[in-house]
C-alpha cells in the first residue's frame, strides 16, 4: 500500500478545468485486486474551474455575468473531487461512471454492489464524483462541496425573495431555514411566518411576539414549540445569492476534462484511456441530471458531447432548484414535505429533456428507473403521459424506461423493518439486482451498440395506469392513499422563465395535474413493469406508500419515500404454492427469464434464490 499527500499539484488545463489540487492518493482496500481490472487507487482533491460568461455555452448559467471576474474576465470557482480508478489504466473498461453526489454523500456503491462483491470495479469502471452543491451542511466534514461565488450588482449585494418550509417529525422549538440542516440564506429583512395543517389549507400568520430569529438569522425559535406534521413557512428577503448553476457546469467540465484527455497526468495515464461517460444519479441527483439536460449542459465549452448516457434513478418526473437565483438545491417535493418548489414542473417527458441536446447534436442514451413510490410520491407518470392524464407519450428512440415494480424510494432488505413514524412495516423489496443488470446493459449499448432490454413500464393504452382517485387497494382493513404528490404548473413571477429570478413566493398554482399510478392485481401487487422474482412470485403485497403515525404528525397521511409490506395469509400462500420447493422453482424460473432478457445477471441468481428461501421461512413466521 502507498499513500501520497500533496498540498498542491497543478496539471494542464483542459476546457474549463484550470488545475487540480491533490489532497490524497492511496491504494483502495489495501491494494486488493478486482477481477481483470486489478487493484484500484483512490484520488481525492479539488478541481478549479474558470468560465467565460460571454460564451453561449456558459450563458445558460443563471447570474454568471454577475459573478466576480479575474483579470481575464473569467469567473472562477472550485469543487471537491473524488476519483476511483484502476491503478493500471490500461486494464479499465474505458467508461467513466460519473455519480452525481446526493447531498454531498459518497453513496454510489449501495446501488450496484452486494456483500463483499464490487461489480463496478470488477468490470473496470472509473468512478468520478465532484461537489456540485454549495449548501452542504457545515457539520458534514467529508461532504463533497461546490465553492461558488455570489452574484453582486457591481460589488453591491443583490437581494431577493426566499421561502423556507419546515414540517417537523417530532416536537421541537427550532425551525432551521435551510432544508434538512443545509446551509440557509440568512434573513436580511421582511420575514412573514405562517402555519397550516395541510398543503392545501389556508396559511395562518404567526405573530412576531411568538417567535424570534436566532443570532445568525438562519433559524426561527419558538418557545411554544412546533407541532409535528404541521407545515410552517417563512418567506423573507435574503441577499448575496450563490451562483448555484455552477454545480451543473462543474459536472459538465470535469467529465469533459477526463473524457477528452485533460486528466491523463492526474490519473497516471500515458494515453487517453477514458472514451465514454455515463452520468448516474439517484433521487435528487437523478433530478439534477434531468435539469442538466433541460438546460443544455451536455455540450461542453467546445461543443463536444459530455455524457454518452444519462441514467436518472428514482427521480420521478422532477427537475429541481439547481439553476436559479437563491436556489436551494436540497428542496425537493414529496406528499408531505417541500410543497410547491420548482421541482415537479414542466417539462416532463424525455423528448422535452433532449430538446437542447438535439439542437447541439449531443444526444445521450437515456435510462430512467422508477419504483412504485415515485408514481405515488414523485409524479413519475408525468414523464411518460400527457398532463391531462388521458394518453401515453411516446419515448424518444434513445430512451429506455424501467418500472421497478412494487418498490419504495430506497431499496430495502428482508425482513421488513418497522419504525414509530409509519403505520406499516417498510417495503422489503431489494431492486438492486435489476440495477446491476441494467448498468451492464447500458454500458454495452454505448460501447458496442448492443440494444438494452426493452422498456418495461405501465401504459394507459394497456390499462396498466389508473387515476389515483380510482385506485382501490384490496388488502382488508387498509385504506387507499388520498393525498399523493401532484405535479403542477406554477407561476413564480414573470422573470423566472426568462432569467431564473423568482419574484412570487409562494407561487401561484395555475394547474394541478392528475396523478396516475400503476394498476394492481387481486393481491394488491402491481401488474406491469420489471417484476423481480420477489414480486412476480410473491409472499406478500408490496406498496410504494405507507402512512404517517400520530408520533410523526399528520397521522394517516402518506409518508415520504417509504413503502409497505403486507405478508400473505397462510391460506393465500397455500393457494399459490404446493410447498417451499414449488415456490423456489417458480422464483428460479422467473429469474432465469429475466437473465435471458438482459434485466438480471446470471451471477446473481444464486443470491436471489438464497434470499427467496430466507423469505419463505421468515414470512411463514409472520403469516396468520
Amino acid at each position: 500500500m502507498y499513500r501520497l499527500l500533496l498540498g498542491v499539484a497543478a496539471f494542464a488545463a483542459s476546457a474549463a478545468v484550470t488545475r487540480v489540487e491533490l489532497v490524497e492518493r492511496t491504494d483502495y482496500e489495501a491494494g486488493r485486486s478486482f477481477g481483470s481490472a486489478g487493484p484500484y487507487e483512490l484520488v481525492r482533491g479539488k478541481a478549479f474551474f474558470a468560465a467565460d460568461p460571454k460564451l453561449p455555452q456558459n450563458q445558460i448559467i443563471v447570474d454568471l455575468h454577475l459573478a466576480p471576474k479575474n483579470g481575464n474576465g473569467m469567473v472562477e470557482w472550485s469543487s471537491d473531487l473524488w476519483v476511483l480508478k484502476p491503478r493500471d489504466t490500461s486494464r479499465g473498461n474505458g467508461t467513466v461512471l460519473f455519480h452525481v453526489s446526493n447531498r454531498g454523500n459518497l453513496g454510489l456503491a449501495q446501488q450496484f454492489h452486494r456483500a463483499d462483491e464490487h461489480l463496478l470495479l470488477e468490470r473496470g469502471f472509473t468512478l468520478v464524483m465532484c461537489g456540485w452543491q454549495w449548501d452542504i451542511p457545515a457539520a458534514f466534514a467529508e461532504g463533497l462541496r461546490l465553492y461558488a461565488p455570489a452574484a453582486t450588482d457591481n460589488g453591491n449585494p443583490i437581494r431577493g425573495i426566499v421561502r423556507a418550509e419546515f414540517v417537523p417529525m417530532a416536537s421541537t422549538t427550532v425551525m432551521p431555514l435551510g432544508d434538512r440542516n443545509h446551509v440557509a440564506y440568512p434573513v436580511a429583512a421582511d420575514l412573514k411566518f405562517t402555519v397550516r395543517g395541510a398543503a392545501n389549507d389556508g396559511r395562518q400568520p404567526i405573530p412576531a411576539p411568538a417567535w424570534k430569529l436566532n443570532t445568525s438569522r438562519d433559524a426561527i425559535e419558538m418557545a411554544a414549540g412546533f407541532d409535528p406534521g404541521k407545515v410552517y413557512e417563512a418567506v423573507y428577503t435574503a441577499e448575496n445569492p450563490r451562483i448555484a448553476g455552477l454545480g451543473l457546469a462543474s459536472a459538465r467540465d470535469i467529465v469533459s476534462f477526463f473524457k477528452y484527455g485533460g486528466g491523463g497526468n492526474l490519473l497516471n495515464a500515458e494515453r487517453r484511456f477514458l472514451r465514454r461517460a455515463i452520468g448516474f444519479g439517484t433521487s435528487q441527483s437523478g433530478r439534477f441530471l434531468r435539469k442538466f439536460l433541460v438546460d443544455g449542459f451536455n455540450a461542453d465549452e467546445q461543443g463536444r458531447q459530455v455524457f454518452d448516457a444519462v441514467w436518472a434513478h428514482v427521480a420521478g418526473g422532477g427537475l429541481g432548484s439547481f439553476n436559479h437565483r437563491f436556489a436551494q438545491a436540497s428542496r425537493d417535493g414529496h406528499p408531505w414535505m417541500n410543497f410547491l418548489y420548482p421541482t415537479d414542473i414542466e417539462p416532463f417527458d424525455d423528448e422535452a429533456l433532449l430538446r437542447k441536446s438535439r439542437a447541439a447534436k449531443v444526444v445521450p442514451k437515456l435510462f430512467f428507473t422508477d419504483g412504485s413510490y415515485e408514481y405515488w410520491g414523485r409524479a413519475a407518470a408525468l414523464a411518460h403521459s400527457n398532463t391531462a392524464g388521458d394518453a401515453d407519450v411516446k419515448l424518444a428512440p434513445e430512451s429506455r424506461r424501467y418500472f421497478l415494480t412494487g418498490t419504495q424510494h430506497g431499496a430495502q432488505n428482508f425482513p421488513p423493518r418497522s419504525s414509530g413514524d409509519v403505520e406499516f412495516a417498510y417495503n422489503s423489496v431489494d431492486y438492486r439486482f435489476a440495477m446491476r443488470g441494467l448498468l451492464i446493459a447500458l454500458n454495452a449499448w454505448i460501447t458496442g451498440g448492443k440494444e438494452p432490454p426493452p422498456s418495461a413500464y405501465p401504459l394507459l393504452a394497456k390499462s396498466e395506469l389508473v387515476n389515483s382517485r380510482a385506485y382501490s387497494f384490496p388488502v382488508a382493513g387498509v385504506k387507499t392513499p388520498q393525498q399523493p404528490k401532484r405535479g403542477y404548473r406554477l407561476d413564480f413571477g414573470p422573470e423566472f422563465a426568462a432569467s431564473g429570478i423568482i419574484t412570487k413566493e409562494p407561487p401561484e398554482v395555475l394547474a394541478e395535474f392528475p396523478v396516475l399510478v400503476p394498476a394492481v392485481d387481486a393481491d394488491g401487487n402491481e401488474k406491469s413493469g420489471l417484476r423481480l422474482p420477489q414480486v412476480a412470485v410473491p409472499l406478500a403485497t408490496y406498496t410504494g406508500w405507507n402512512y404517517r403515525t400520530k408520533a410523526a404528525g399528520a397521522a394517516g397521511e402518506m409518508a415520504d419515500m417509504i413503502g409497505a409490506t403486507f405478508p400473505f395469509s397462510k391460506s393465500r400462500v397455500s393457494a399459490l404454492y404446493k410447498d417451499k420447493d414449488d415456490y423456489l422453482n417458480q422464483s428460479l424460473a422467473v429469474g432465469r427469464g429475466l437473465v435471458k432478457q438482459g434485466y438480471l445477471l446470471e451471477e446473481d441468481l444464486l443470491e436471489i434464490q438464497s434470499r427467496a428461501a430466507t423469505q419463505w421461512d421468515g414470512f411463514a413466521q409472520m403469516s396468520k
